[in-house]
């Protein structure tokens, strides 16, 4: 049974991202899961509780709408495409935000 991971460039550009949500006071904590369907990236504003937001790579949706999702506290999907730099856009647009404002 494989299981499906993150690449080394993938892994870099997220824990990039935390970094600088942790530096800004966003996020305190993070929790990674590798399973034979998906990996999935969450990050946490607090240790006990629900991830804020999830970023999920499922290489069977790849030909379809996109194998990377940003997946909300509630579960639903936030953005879903191709590329993991678009998917991530929004967490960097709302970093933009919070250094700037």
């Amino acid at each position: 049974m494989s299981q499906v991971g993150f690449e080394r460039d993938e892994l870099h550009r997220i824990l990039d991202l935390y970094g600088r949500m942790v530096a800004a006071g966003e996020w305190r904590d993070y929790a990674m899961d590798f399973g034979k369907d998906a990996a999935s990236f969450c990050g946490f504003r607090r240790t006990a509780e629900r991830p804020e937001v999830r970023i999920e790579k499922r290489p069977a949706l790849r030909g379809k709408q996109g194998m990377w999702a940003l997946i909300g506290e509630s579960g639903q999907v936030l953005k879903r495409g191709h590329e993991l730099s678009g998917v991530l856009f929004p967490l960097e647009r709302r970093l933009l935000k919070v250094v700037v404002g």
